[in-house]
């Protein structure tokens, strides 16, 4: 059994040297600064070092677990994160089933493309041509202007802000996500159809009892995967994004992190904030494993 192993290695060993610097760059840039968290057990003081910095222990905890601004930040992080997952899994699966229903391939292919172009573009990008169509002057408020309204202060006020940041994010991601569940749908059974059109089912019975069945297993791992990133609420659009008088609203753990330690130079609390963060996404992703796993017997590995 070892012999076989170790032939097994050797006939790739091209396949492990080809990985071998994906494996390096993860160890240096994803494992190794997880030395930091000590951070958010000391006083931190740049100059004095990891090792010279006064140990607090959880006081850092309790000074941001007091702070009003975090259990704001927390509370917009769900909120948003809710959203986008369930829309993020919600829009595309419905234009899936839409899009497989359409018999012109020339007209699928435009649309799967169409949708699919934001996915390749940055936030820096997206978010200078979304503060364009939504400002004050923009072209949103231009057409209210033509039918008789008056315009709408959309970027500064806190009632359209968070519904632009989720809107904007699920339109920039729906295009991914349906060309996942297209090809789940392709992969389903033809004489499932088939057998179904025998026993007199039409397009309907057959989307309900055969198509949303079968690629439920999608459905959940987007979700599973939706669910471990619930506290990633998307720093980088909201901080493209972001202004002060909208804070109530959209300011997220990420951007509370940042404004702590970056701006505010608090170190210490910053990291103790980052790593509540890293532990309840680390429940989240258990417990939808678990979840996933008792329903519908969903396993990874």
């Amino acid at each position: 059994m070892k012999a076989k192993t170790k032939n097994d290695l050797y006939q790739a060993k091209a396949l492990h040297i080809m990985l071998l610097p994906a494996v390096i760059l993860t160890l240096i840039f994803a494992y190794l600064p997880l030395g930091g968290i000590v951070m958010a057990f000391q006083e931190f003081k740049p100059l004095m070092g990891f090792i010279d910095s006064k140990w607090v222990g959880f006081e850092q905890f309790a000074y941001i677990f007091s702070m009003p601004s975090f259990w704001n930040a927390l509370r917009n992080t769900f909120i948003i994160a809710f959203f986008k997952i369930t829309l993020s899994i919600l829009v595309p699966l419905v234009l899936a089933l839409l899009l497989n229903e359409l018999i012109g391939q020339k007209f699928k292919r435009l649309v799967q493309t169409t949708i699919f172009i934001p996915y390749f573009f940055s936030w820096a990008i997206l978010g200078g041509m979304i503060i364009e169509i939504f400002a004050y002057d923009g072209a949103i408020n231009h057409f209210i202007n033509l039918l008789g309204g008056e315009s709408i202060p959309f970027l500064v006020s806190n009632d359209w802000f968070r519904e632009i940041i989720i809107g904007t994010d699920v339109w920039k991601g729906m295009g991914y996500n349906t060309v996942l569940f297209l090809a789940a749908i392709t992969n389903v059974d033809p004489t499932l159809y088939e057998a179904a059109m025998v026993d007199g089912a039409g397009r309907w019975k057959q989307l309900l009892k055969i198509t949303i069945p079968c690629i439920s297993g999608m459905v959940i791992l987007l979700t599973i995967l939706g669910l471990g990133g619930i506290l990633n609420a998307g720093f980088e659009q909201i901080f493209i994004l972001y202004n002060p008088i909208v804070e109530q609203t959209v300011d997220i753990i990420d951007t509370f992190v940042y404004r702590l330690g970056i701006i505010s130079t608090q170190y210490s609390a910053a990291a103790a904030a980052g790593l509540f963060k890293s532990i309840v996404s680390m429940v989240f992703v258990g417990v939808s494993y678990w979840i996933a796993y008792k329903t519908t017997d969903y396993r990874v590995f």
